[in-house]
């Protein structure tokens, strides 16, 4: 087996690609050691100490380390890590299931939306899906919807996306600009 490596826009996280399925739907990220208990490779990534962020996507694994980190010598140790769970075919969350979060439960949202705005929503829904979200896993990361209200599109930037110093620029140019070209109601996005 040959893992696949990628720098990303941030310089704190690097894409690695296995060359196989990591989620069978949806994303997952994992920001400290206690929310990595969900998932054995997960919590060997942060086992290595320079750990800082783990984030799993449908075809690869960003991981971030901590400030003073040396990707020169964790990246062989990151690799062995990926490498050992993947070849033992260990399952990717304690229990053995594959818990994906494409979606913020409710609770998690930001702002609730008006019902009246649904037609909006479903399009924000449908543009992060087929044009947003696509570009953004290619760098490493995810953008997950956590609501609409008055003109204001709150996301959030997760994975190596949450970090990167040009993660503003992405979102108020980049994913503003073209939200607002095809839904004339949005003023504004918001990182969440």
């Amino acid at each position: 087996m040959f893992i696949e490596t990628e720098t990303t826009p941030n310089p704190a996280s690097m894409k690695f690609l296995p060359g196989r399925q990591v989620m069978p739907a949806g994303t997952r990220e994992f920001a400290d050691p206690e929310a990595a208990e969900a998932s054995p490779l997960a919590q060997a990534l942060f086992d290595t100490g320079e750990v800082t962020g783990v984030f799993f996507g449908g075809d690869f694994i960003s991981v971030t380390a901590g400030p003073g980190a040396d990707w020169t010598m964790l990246k062989p140790q990151v690799v062995s890590v990926l490498l050992d769970h993947f070849i033992s075919g260990a399952p990717l969350f304690a229990g053995g299931g594959a818990s994906g979060i494409a979606v913020p439960p409710e609770s998690e949202l930001v702002v609730e939306s008006d019902p009246e705005d649904a037609d909006i929503v479903d399009q924000i829904n449908e543009l992060l899906e087929t044009r947003i979200r696509p570009a953004v896993a290619n760098d490493g990361g995810d953008i997950v919807y956590r609501g609409y209200r008055d003109g204001i599109v709150h996301l959030q930037m997760q994975g190596a996306c949450a970090g990167c110093p040009s993660s503003t620029a992405t979102l108020k140019h980049g994913i503003e600009g073209l939200l607002k070209h095809y839904i004339p109601e949005i003023t504004e996005v918001r990182a969440a």
